[in-house]
């Protein structure tokens, strides 16, 4: 995590929390390297904090983390700012939009270049940091029943919450 390390001290004193937390929730995780490393990637890429990318992509490459989860963090990053914004507005409309086909390309979540599950746990990430309920829970329904547990959709979460945040004390610099 030496990059990312190198970063976080660069945080004001007023995101000391901030610090911490993301030095805790990368190395107490119930999650796996390339899940970890993958749900932080995806989570910096929808921060659109450049810096934050390149020194979380460098970290998840120094863990040896493979480049086709790395490619699907940030496939899933760019499809879910998309469909985060579609679908938040299908369901801010009460459900009378649902009748028409989204007509939105979204063949990346069928083939991945890693797996579906881990594809599927990156979009959960991105769609609870960009706020789209509907995407939420259809991606969560998909990692438990792949397997996921409920300790490491939090994780999961957790990351996503602590990258977001970080974005955000970084641009306070």
């Amino acid at each position: 995590m030496e990059k990312l390390d190198a970063l976080r001290q660069t945080l004001p004193d007023h995101s000391k929390d901030l610090k911490l937390n993301i030095q805790s929730v990368l190395s107490q995780s119930k999650l796996e390297a390339p899940r970890l490393w993958g749900c932080a990637l995806a989570s910096a890429v929808a921060t659109g904090d450049d810096e934050l990318v390149a020194a979380t992509l460098a970290d998840a490459e120094a863990a040896g983390v493979a480049a086709e989860s790395l490619e699907d963090a940030r496939a899933a990053a760019s499809l879910m700012a998309m469909n985060n914004v579609y679908y938040r507005f299908r369901h801010f409309m009460g459900g009378s939009y649902d009748d028409l086909p989204a007509r939105l390309r979204m063949n990346r979540i069928a083939r991945p270049a890693s797996n579906k599950v881990d594809f599927e746990l990156f979009s959960l990430v991105v769609s609870a940091i960009n706020g789209c309920e509907m995407c939420v829970q259809s991606h969560e329904k998909v990692v438990i029943e792949g397997g996921v547990t409920r300790e490491q959709v939090h994780d999961a979460v957790r990351i996503g919450a602590v990258v977001a945040g970080l974005a955000t004390g970084l641009r306070q610099r």
